[in-house]
């Protein structure tokens, strides 16, 4: 994952801090319904098919075909980017959920929408696609997560009626954050409380995505009492774990405002060392309030 990145010898210059809550986010977690109950939280990667990670996460000699077999004994989740570049099939989705099922777990897919929707028609006259893809994805059945709909770095406020009437037409009860990137959303104040007040009128939510080289995009506002973040370390540099240890703070603050959910999901620009940080957040989550996840098995680090 390249976005955000930056070159090692700029991130001590660079302030990594989380912003304050935003008005909305206050107003969203003040007028969350009922008492303070244990949050759903979920944390894991973006893919499990990575070869580097056999001796790391994975036994040695573990086959590609048992990559995901060997992932839902360590995560809970995983923001699905494999179906971004292909529309997924049914049986493939049974393959999957076969697997988490064996885990004997709770575990979520995080689908992401594909490319041909978001990407190539750009959410118009994406009917037939996005059919097949609610279709498709509702094979998870118990084990679906949100989806994630992730617009292009061009596709920018002049666009906001496009992406309004997209998700109108959105099943009510299908679930779905989206992440928006090109720079006008939060440079233009307008476009940018448009966009939020939007997603927060349709009980979308909004991604928050923590990128070293792309500050803008940790807009820290929450569209319903729930949130999706990407976070995008750089290769276990120490600000990686001061950065981790700030929204460990965030997110128990937020918790204890009655959050009710939190899918947290792990990048790196180079994926090798990801399950490292990914144990090292779950440690530190497992230190809010209400949060008990399992933390990953990390066999021995790599250099």
């Amino acid at each position: 994952m390249d976005f955000g990145r930056l070159p090692e010898n700029e991130l001590n210059h660079v302030d990594l801090r989380l912003p304050a809550d935003t008005e909305l986010t206050q107003k969203v977690l003040e007028n969350a319904s009922g008492n303070k109950i244990n949050p759903e939280v979920y944390a894991g990667c973006a893919k499990w098919g990575r070869k580097e990670w056999i001796g790391l996460l994975y036994p040695e000699k573990t086959k590609e075909s048992a990559f995901l077999d060997e992932y839902v004994k360590h995560f809970n989740s995983i923001e699905l980017n494999a179906v971004f570049y292909g529309m997924p099939k049914k049986e493939q989705i049974k393959t999957w959920t076969d697997k988490a099922a064996a885990a004997g777990r709770d575990f979520k897919f995080c689908p992401k929408f594909t490319r041909s929707i978001s990407h190539i028609k750009r959410l118009k006259n994406a009917d037939e696609e996005t059919s097949a893809y609610l279709s498709a994805v509702s094979e998870f059945g118990p084990y679906l997560g949100p989806c994630f709909l992730q617009l292009s770095d061009n596709f920018g406020p002049k666009n906001f009626s496009i992406l309004k009437s997209y998700l109108e037409k959105l099943p009510e009860d299908v679930r779905v954050f989206v992440e928006v990137r090109h720079k006008d959303w939060f440079e233009d104040t307008a476009a940018r409380n448009e966009l939020f007040a939007m997603l927060h009128e349709l009980k979308k939510g909004a991604v928050i995505t923590d990128a070293a080289g792309r500050r803008a995009c940790v807009h820290m506002e929450l569209t319903l009492p729930g949130t999706s973040i990407r976070f995008v370390g750089n290769g276990l540099h120490p600000s990686d774990y001061r950065r981790i240890d700030e929204w460990a703070g965030r997110l128990k603050s937020w918790i204890e405002q009655k959050l009710r959910s939190v899918y947290f999901f792990l990048h790196q620009h180079d994926e090798k060392d990801t399950p490292v940080l990914a144990a090292y957040a779950i440690e530190k989550f497992n230190l809010v309030q209400g949060v008990s996840l399992k933390k990953p098995e990390i066999r021995v680090t790599k250099d």
